[in-house]
């Protein structure tokens, strides 16, 4: 008697990421172990599709849903699924990927395609902030600021991300925030709050470095007012994993906390910006979603990951050192402006 295949739908969002999405669809039927799984490809239409789609799947007891897509369909797909028994499964093809990248998914469609058919499965904690699920991280401050210009930026990807953080991060005011959680309440003024489930935002930036998606905390980084001097260090930092090693760092872990704020404004999970009150409530549920990850004997690496982070670091920096520059110089040629007008 034969084994009954399992289930596979694909929810393809055509527009997300910086890369088509051509290449993939064609590897599935060649990658796809035929003799475990029966597949069907859908695509979404609209923001917010692929919620409907996947909690469709969940639904009709599918057994594993495919976000092809970047982290704002792996937030809608995943959303969808948890507490159920429908596995989320990722195929990056986004700006960031950071939930793909922190659960070690190839970057390579060819090997994450692989990956589906040797893996195994895990249930992975997730997050909630004003009700909002979120599965790498979330937050308030700078990073929300910026996560709203990206996404009315029109074009995506590193550089263009890099872009706007450069250019708002020169004149962006820290604000005073109070922040409560179980073990007593904290005031900071602070550039941001960044809470993790996972490590990262995306592309290797490790804002959370000791975050881990099962010990059923979020670890919390506080980011406290900098010079742009600080900045070159910083950089560095965030993508060598030892950010929470510098002194304008301050971490916590906690299974939730509130943050109070002296206006409304900008939050976000997972990149996606979001209007919110001056209250915002950050929590942490357990073993939510159950996800494919490589197994321990998997045979599937990717060796991309590490040259593309000491491109993408060098990149950072040389705009990070160009917008330093420019700074300085606009400061100066005030400065002479307003001693020109005094002679």
């Amino acid at each position: 008697m034969s084994e009954i295949k399992k289930k596979i739908r694909f929810i393809v969002n055509p527009i997300s990421g910086t890369q088509g999405k051509d290449l993939i669809l064609s590897l599935i039927d060649e990658k796809i172990d035929k003799d475990k799984f029966l597949w069907e490809v859908v695509y979404t239409e609209r923001a917010g599709h692929a919620i409907e789609i996947a909690a469709l799947a969940a639904e009709e007891n599918i057994d594993i849903v495919v976000a092809i897509g970047g982290d704002g369909t792996v937030n809608e797909v995943g959303r969808s699924l948890v507490h159920t028994n429908t596995a989320l499964a990722i195929i990056p093809s986004g700006s960031g990927n950071g939930l793909a990248r922190h659960l070690q998914i190839p970057m390579d469609p060819r090997k994450a395609l692989e990956l589906i058919n040797e893996g195994e499965e895990d249930i992975i904690d997730y997050g909630k902030i004003n009700g909002s699920d979120f599965f790498c991280t979330c937050g308030v401050g700078f990073d929300a600021f910026v996560s709203l210009k990206f996404a009315n930026a029109g074009k995506r990807g590193l550089l263009t991300y890099l872009e706007k953080t450069l250019q708002e991060s020169l004149t962006y005011q820290p604000e005073t925030y109070e922040i409560e959680t179980e073990d007593g309440v904290y005031k900071y003024k602070a550039f941001l709050i960044a809470c993790g489930n996972a490590s990262q935002y995306g592309n290797n930036a490790y804002i959370t470095p000791h975050a881990t998606l099962t010990d059923g905390l979020l670890d919390v980084t506080v980011l406290e007012p900098f010079t742009v001097l600080d900045v070159p260090s910083l950089a560095f930092q965030l993508f060598n994993k030892t950010i929470d090693q510098n002194s304008r760092i301050k971490t916590f872990r906690a299974k939730k906390l509130n943050i109070k704020r002296a206006a409304p404004g900008v939050i976000h999970f997972d990149g996606d910006p979001m209007e919110a009150d001056k209250d915002v409530n950050v929590e942490l549920i357990q073993k939510g979603l159950r996800v494919i990850v490589p197994s321990k004997n998997s045979k599937v690496k990717d060796t991309k990951p590490v040259m593309q982070k000491a491109q993408q670091y060098v990149n950072g920096i040389k705009l990070m050192n160009e917008a330093i520059v420019d700074n300085i110089n606009h400061k100066n040629q005030k400065i002479i402006q307003k001693l020109t007008r005094k002679t």
